[in-house]
């Protein structure tokens, strides 16, 4: 299967719909018409949601239809998932999503300390070799960025078919003191909130029989 190349940021930059960060955010402005972001949402939010990595998008979307009064922000850094979304924004008329082409690592140490009430990272690379486990992005670095632009109360979901991706996971959130798991029994990592719509990586995942995780943190 080809892999998508990361996409070239001067060649998006021009879309409306593209989150910019060359300037310093203002925290208030996150939830108006004209956000820190340099973007226009159409009318004021709510709260703002993160997705990183999102991939096809198909998770994006839906939560962006279902959530109309929450901001979105959606992180990849490969061209195909990105212009999936693009077009999906205007063939559904979606007024609350914006796109950051790139890594998030920067996109998370430039926003506004506390200003993410919620953040997803489904089924992210695994990196199954062990040799290559330190590109994982879920990891304690990750973790310190994400308290950082996260509000108290607010959560965090992780979902993964890999077992020992969810057990690396699973020790960093232990380690930290940002974060805890909320679970109270295995249906809660073992069954799929009815407002966590399944990916194609999950659809994968089923047909080639393996176990879906479905975690859910909150910021400390």
């Amino acid at each position: 299967m080809a892999v998508a190349s990361p996409v070239s940021a001067t060649a998006l930059f021009s879309d409306a719909r593209i989150a910019a960060t060359s300037h310093e955010p203002d925290a208030a402005s996150l939830t108006t018409v004209y956000g820190a972001l340099g973007k226009q949402w159409t009318h004021p939010v709510r709260e703002v949601w993160l997705e990183i990595g999102f991939g096809g998008g198909e998770h994006l979307v839906w939560q962006a239809q279902h959530n109309p009064d929450v901001g979105f922000i959606g992180s990849e850094p490969f061209e195909e998932g990105v212009v999936k979304v693009l077009i999906a924004i205007d063939d559904k008329s979606l007024r609350n999503i914006l796109v950051h082409p790139d890594d998030v690592r920067p996109l998370l140490r430039w926003l506004p300390e506390a200003s993410l009430s919620r953040v997803f990272m489904l089924f992210p690379d695994p990196w199954p070799k062990k040799r290559h486990q330190k590109r994982r992005l879920f990891s304690p670095e990750l973790l310190r960025l994400l308290a950082r632009a996260m509000r108290p109360q607010s959560e965090l979901r992780l979902g993964t078919d890999i077992g020992d991706y969810a057990r690396t996971a699973l020790a960093a959130v232990a380690q930290s003191a940002d974060f805890r798991w909320t679970a109270e029994g295995p249906q809660d990592w073992r069954v799929r909130p009815d407002d966590w719509p399944p990916t194609r990586y999950e659809a994968k995942a089923g047909r080639e029989g393996r176990r879906c995780y479905f975690f859910r943190f909150t910021r400390n």
